[in-house]
């Protein structure tokens, strides 16, 4: 199973951008799906997951009504639509897989990981 993760770039503050990443091996139905973040300097952090079994999404409070997950089992994508973006969402951002019914928010959980977008937003 391999994860591509594209869309990063560079925003103002305030601006809005979309990542996706592409699962191929596998279909993308088969996992639960989540989006992780990186900053400089800091540890990785949970973002924000889709679960396998019911579709139902999870967010990190830091992004919680601004961010949103989605996923297209048809082109076996996720998204990740990022909206009044903040300085502080600068970071690399990586999608990664499970294969449970449920999602979590610790990063052991999953198994398979993109290698990252950067999204830069600007002051």
């Amino acid at each position: 199973v391999q994860l591509q993760a594209s869309g990063g770039g560079l925003v103002q503050t305030g601006g809005s951008l979309s990542i996706s990443c592409v699962v191929s091996g596998r279909s993308l139905s088969t996992y639960t799906m989540a989006w992780f973040r990186q900053a400089p300097g800091k540890e990785s952090e949970f973002v924000a997951a889709i679960s396998r079994s019911s579709g139902k999404a999870g967010y990190a409070d830091s992004v919680k009504d601004r961010f949103t997950i989605s996923r297209d089992s048809a082109k076996d994508t996720l998204y990740l639509q990022m909206n009044s973006l903040k300085p502080e969402d600068t970071a690399v951002y990586r999608c990664a897989a499970a294969p449970t019914p449920f999602y979590y928010v610790d990063r052991v959980r999953y198994r398979y990981w993109g290698q990252g977008t950067l999204v830069t937003v600007s002051s």
